[in-house]
């Protein structure tokens, strides 16, 4: 396999695309390369030598990774982090580890969840990482995964799988929680952003329009939700048929855990009771 070239669309950022595409994951996962001399790499994405190859192979002559940060744990961002930290002796940095669910209820969840990743640091929300050019500034944003952070650079923002331009995210309980999600896009929208960077498709030049986009999106699904509940109740597959028609049947699943998604939020803030559960197959009611 050709090893990747790297795509430079900011001075002192470039882009290495790993291949890995998928109906979830795009035209693959984004490992981004920020800095010059002492660098940082972000997600450095599935564990695949090709895709190794081509980060190593992304270096200016005499620059040095300093550090790894991995934005969620999900493996085809968090994979390849241990590989790389042992090519380069780089510490690996993400958030407080995630805490995946059992299945003691029946509701599922944990897809895709690297379960052998551990970070050499821990980082918090507000921590500051001084680098070369503008520091990157940790931004927790819950909602995808409960560990999942987004990264201010200066004007622009790495977001992860939290936003992006091409899809929207998936939210699947446990591990993910759309009040929180929800709330993370809020707390993004307070800040003036010049340009997105996400974990997955191309940047998105109007950050503020985006984010506008996905929580109407979001208030939109719960509408429907809860105005499909009205006549008689449903358990979240038959919701999902009446509320995504249009999608393809290989993502039926995933949005049958969106949908989960919002029934316990809407549980959450009583505005629907359900009967045993929360499971895919208890029957919900709107208040």
């Amino acid at each position: 396999m050709a090893i990747a070239s790297a795509l430079s669309p900011e001075p002192l950022l470039r882009r290495v695309r790993a291949p890995n595409p998928s109906a979830m994951t795009g035209t693959g996962t984004n490992s981004y390369i920020l800095g010059k001399r002492h660098v940082t790499v972000v997600d450095p994405g599935p564990d695949d030598p090709s895709h190794l190859a081509a980060l190593l192979a992304a270096l200016g002559p005499g620059e040095e990774v300093v550090q790894i940060i991995v934005t969620h744990a999900h493996a085809d961002h968090s994979a390849l982090a241990r590989p790389l930290a042992r090519r380069t002796g780089a510490p690996v940095l993400a958030f407080a580890p995630l805490a995946v669910q059992p299945d003691a209820e029946g509701i599922g969840g944990g897809e895709g969840i690297d379960r052998s990743f551990v970070p050499d640091r821990h980082l918090a929300d507000g921590d500051v990482l001084p680098m070369d050019g503008p520091a990157l500034r940790v931004i927790h944003t819950p909602g995808h995964l409960g560990d999942h952070l987004c990264l201010g650079w200066g004007d622009l923002c790495l977001t992860g799988d939290h936003v992006m331009g091409w899809s929207t995210s998936l939210v699947s309980p446990p591990e993910g929680d759309m009040g929180a999600y929800m709330s993370s896009l809020a707390r993004l929208a307070r800040e003036p952003w010049r340009r997105f960077y996400p974990g997955h498709g191309e940047g998105i030049d109007d950050p503020a329009r985006r984010l506008a986009e996905l929580i109407a999106h979001r208030r939109n699904r719960e509408a429907q939700i809860l105005a499909s509940l009205r006549p008689a109740p449903q358990t979240p597959g038959m919701l999902t048929k009446v509320v995504y028609t249009g999608t393809p049947p290989h993502l039926m699943a995933a949005a049958e855990r969106n949908v989960l998604a919002h029934l316990i939020d809407l549980q959450r803030r009583n505005l629907v009771s359900h009967g045993p559960g929360p499971t895919l197959t208890a029957l919900f009611t709107a208040i």
